[in-house]
């Protein structure tokens, strides 16, 4: 597998060697010990959750607020989506910025997003298949959401907002200046 730090260091792209022939593929698509060696750190995911949804449908951006706060190890199954991570740690260098990656059952790319971020993706494709790994438990009270169209965050979904179709929790979401964020000189992984 490779990794690849973003321009936000502590998001990281992964590739799994694919080994294919007329029958199909195989893909490791995680290897906690390469994986902890990377990020230099233990990880222990304890849910995997996966979605499905249709052309132009966008999720997010979504985090959790401490003591549940949540890593996340996301993948799309098939189809093809833009994933989005947006930095929301008060004091970090790249606070209210974000990077944005092309995720596909063709490509196999998985992006691991650290605590201290908001994440989101929007549909590409006729529809897609969205995994995810995450290391803390769902909490609907530490539930929280960052605005998709915040313009303060310059966020290219790659369609038009008429096709966009979001739920009606994703958008009544508060802009940047008025979530609650995390604090970057905190211990987030605890």
């Amino acid at each position: 597998m490779k990794f690849t730090n973003t321009t936000i260091s502590d998001v990281i792209v992964c590739e799994p060697s694919v080994f294919g022939d007329e029958r199909g593929y195989f893909a490791e698509t995680f290897r906690k010990d390469k994986f902890e060696d990377y990020i230099g750190r233990t990880i222990n995911f304890c849910q995997d959750n996966e979605s499905k949804s249709t052309y132009g449908v966008l999720r997010g951006l979504h985090y959790q607020l401490p003591p549940y706060a949540q890593s996340k190890l996301v993948r799309v199954i098939e189809g093809k989506v833009l994933d989005v991570v947006v930095d929301i740690r008060k004091g970090s260098p790249t606070f209210g910025k974000h990077v944005a990656v092309e995720l596909s059952g063709e490509n196999k790319k998985l992006v691991f997003i650290p605590r201290g971020f908001a994440h989101g993706f929007v549909v590409l494709s006729e529809s897609a298949i969205f995994s995810y790994k995450v290391d803390n438990y769902y909490s609907p009270q530490h539930d929280r959401g960052l605005l998709y169209n915040d313009p303060s965050l310059d966020i290219d979904w790659k369609l038009p907002t008429d096709i966009l179709q979001l739920s009606q929790k994703d958008l009544s979401q508060p802009i940047l200046d008025k979530i609650e964020c995390f604090d970057f000189n905190s211990n987030l992984y605890v």
